[in-house]
């Protein structure tokens, strides 16, 4: 019987609350786990390693990739990222489900080696939103957003490769549309004829 858990990528424009919808996600007692991807770039204020990312030098990235540590990696606005095939592996044969946040293009590279994995888009409500939101974040300059408004067309384009898409313009509504998923995915056949073997056994 197969028992290993699901991996659910998360992808969306930069800008349209991902990395927010996530973190509220893990904090909902569904018992996910987060894959933390490996970056060269400098972490921001708010932001911790070992918790947000791994930040490693653009030698010690390279370095992995080269020993082909990675499942997934890509080179993103100048900053290389990747995904640890190990741990994903490890912890999807132990049965955990895995929370992958992750540009369209990491997805697609992930997706064609976990053809099972569920993929979650997520759009803002309008492109002025969206160039609303990059702006409040005081992060980038001008030139940078720009770049990030012209990626989004780009990345939206990549939509029909996800199974499902949620509208994230308030963050409580948009969150539990993100657990509805996580919950309908839980009680598909082919995990609910493992988990309650024996009752179907004794009922049928």
């Amino acid at each position: 019987m197969d028992t290993s858990g699901d991996l659910f990528i998360i992808s969306a424009p930069s800008g349209a609350g991902k990395t927010s919808l996530v973190k509220s996600l893990l904090q909902s007692d569904l018992g996910l786990n987060l894959s933390i991807s490996y970056t060269t770039r400098l972490p921001r204020s708010s932001e911790v390693d070992g918790e947000d990312y791994h930040f490693v030098s653009r030698e010690t990235f390279q370095r992995m990739l080269n020993n082909g540590e990675f499942l997934e990696s890509a080179e993103v606005y100048g900053n290389f990222y990747g995904t640890s095939e190990k741990w994903i592996h490890e912890k999807i044969s132990a049965g955990q489900d895995i929370v992958l946040e992750i540009d369209c293009q990491g997805a697609k590279q992930v997706q064609r080696i976990f053809t099972r994995s569920i993929g979650i888009f997520i759009l803002p409500p309008s492109l002025e939103a969206l160039a609303m939101r990059l702006n409040s974040r005081g992060q980038d300059d001008p030139e940078v957003i720009q770049k990030r408004l012209a990626a989004a067309r780009e990345e939206v384009s990549h939509i029909h490769d996800f199974d499902y898409i949620v509208i994230n313009n308030q963050l409580e509504y948009a969150l539990h549309e993100l657990v509805c998923i996580i919950k309908a995915e839980r009680l598909r056949k082919h995990r609910q004829l493992i988990k309650y073997h024996a009752l179907i056994s004794q009922l049928s």
